[in-house]
């Protein structure tokens, strides 16, 4: 079962659906998540989010302020502000 996941601005959806591994930049540096990773809730640092989708399409948005959950095999990512690049 891959990762679900949810990127999503104030005030739209940036892009959903299904990914073998997304990185993300944290205050804390930057995290990999694919499927099976340990439940996390992490505040999103300005910068890239790459997005691997399960058949190999790559994916790079721009985002900051906001967070990060991920639980289960689901990643849902809040910004402030992003958008695809």
């Amino acid at each position: 079962m891959p990762l679900r996941v949810n990127l999503v601005s104030a005030d739209a959806e940036v892009w959903a659906g299904e990914a073998s591994l997304v990185v993300a930049k944290t205050v804390e540096g930057e995290i990999g998540f694919m499927q099976g990773h340990e439940p996390v809730l992490a505040i999103l640092a300005q910068g890239e989010v790459r997005i691997t989708g399960v058949d190999g399409t790559k994916v790079l948005a721009n985002a900051e302020d906001g967070f990060l959950s991920m639980a289960g095999d689901e990643l849902t990512i809040v910004a402030g502000h992003a958008s695809l690049v």
